[in-house]
């Protein structure tokens, strides 16, 4: 049973859950921070090691292994060693990636690295969502506002990472990501300082709600879940969706629509749309339901990209594009609402980091995909991909059950 949160919180309890909250939105800062980087540096990268688009696109193969491995690996490591340290981990291996991404190294040792970020990105994101939806005090709002801080990363970075695209030390940037990096682990360290989640959740007055009493049997719990697959798979195609469209659509505007090397500012307005949706379209949410609503923003979303397709005309698919971040942006807080509303509430820790981090890895896949299918067939193929996995992902959503299957 979960005991049920007090009215009105103490002060001190608010302002630790202020304080928690907000070291756990600078990690989602970073995170969307890493997701932005992308679009502008891809051409750069490719020029600077001379490789095509499947082969560049190994940046992605390697973040989407080192995702499903830091997914996988998380479900035991939260419960061997609790939150606290499970986070810091997760920030150390990202800070040890960025290192190695600064100095321009070898490109088989540069992918790698994007490997060690995957993990360190995958065991942050699991206990951070999952903390998150373990507050329900507000949860839309607490879920939106956590979601758009990763709009908030992926809007900045593209700005600075266009600038240094097109500088001799292109592979500075890193040194900015690295110094986030290096904030994010202090601040992880200070505020959780280590500790499990249950103890972190008694300090801001919950009790968390774990009932396993065996990680093996959790896990099994787990993975015997259908909603939990359902939900993660559509999660793969969102987050997949999500990057690509920000990874790729500059090359697609630069190669296909003639852009100059300005357009990587198309990605900052996709991510900005991305940022301002998950927040601007609350009320449209609770207007209409959460669930209906994410069929109404996924049709919009397959329209614009179809306009994106077959319009040729440099600004309209700029602003189409925006407009597209804008109706992805609120659809991710509401998967993870929902998880928390159908899902058992003693999986839910695991559950969700599994969720997420099988979210992640799409947001390898889909990339990737994209990538080699240009390569064969050309860079405008990436707007049929996009329709396909939008399609689909809709179709999975209409398989998550609208209510719980179980009693708590």
């Amino acid at each position: 049973m979960t005991c049920s949160q007090p009215q009105v919180k103490p002060k001190t309890q608010k302002t630790r859950e202020q304080i928690q909250l907000a070291a756990l939105c600078w990690f989602i800062y970073l995170e969307g921070w890493n997701d932005g980087s992308n679009g502008p540096l891809i051409p750069r990268i490719q020029h600077v090691y001379e490789v095509g688009y499947a082969t560049v696109s190994l940046i992605f193969v390697f973040a989407c292994v080192g995702f499903i491995t830091g997914a996988v690996s998380n479900v035991i490591l939260a419960e061997k060693l609790g939150f606290g340290k499970v986070m810091v981990l997760g920030s150390l291996c990202q800070v040890l990636a960025y290192c190695i991404e600064s100095s321009a190294p070898p490109f088989p040792v540069f992918i790698f690295a994007y490997f060690i970020n995957g993990i360190g990105l995958a065991l942050q994101n699991a206990n951070a969502v999952a903390y998150v939806a373990s507050i329900k005090e507000n949860a839309e709002l607490k879920m939106g506002l956590l979601m758009a801080i990763i709009g908030a990363g992926a809007l900045s970075s593209p700005l600075v990472a266009t600038q240094f695209s097109q500088l001799p030390r292109w592979n500075f940037h890193y040194l900015t990501s690295l110094g986030i990096a290096i904030t994010n682990t202090i601040a992880l360290i200070i505020v959780f300082r280590l500790k499990r989640q249950r103890e972190c959740l008694a300090e801001i007055g919950i009790a968390d709600a774990d009932h396993s009493t065996s990680e093996h049997s959790h896990l099994r719990q787990i993975f015997m879940n259908k909603d939990v697959h359902v939900l993660a798979s559509w999660a793969l195609l969102y987050v997949g969706a999500e990057v690509a469209i920000g990874g790729w659509i500059v090359t697609y505007i630069i190669d296909v629509r003639g852009g100059g090397p300005s357009s990587g500012y198309i990605s900052t307005g996709f991510f900005s749309g991305l940022m301002v949706g998950r927040l601007a379209l609350l009320w449209i949410n609770e207007k209409v339901g959460e669930r209906l609503a994410m069929f109404i923003y996924a049709a919009l979303a397959i329209i614009l990209e179809l306009i994106v397709w077959l319009v040729p005309s440099l600004v309209g698919d700029a602003v189409a594009v925006s407009i597209v971040g804008l109706l992805l942006g609120p659809m991710y807080p509401i998967a993870m609402n929902h998880a928390g509303r159908v899902l058992p509430r003693w999986l839910l820790t695991g559950a969700i980091g599994w969720i997420a981090g099988v979210g992640q890895a799409g947001s390898a896949l889909v990339p990737f995909m994209a990538g080699v299918i240009a390569q064969r067939f050309g860079i405008r193929t990436l707007q049929p991909l996009l329709v396909g996995v939008l399609g689909l992902m809709t179709a999975l959503w209409a398989l998550v059950p609208h209510n719980s299957r179980h009693s708590d």
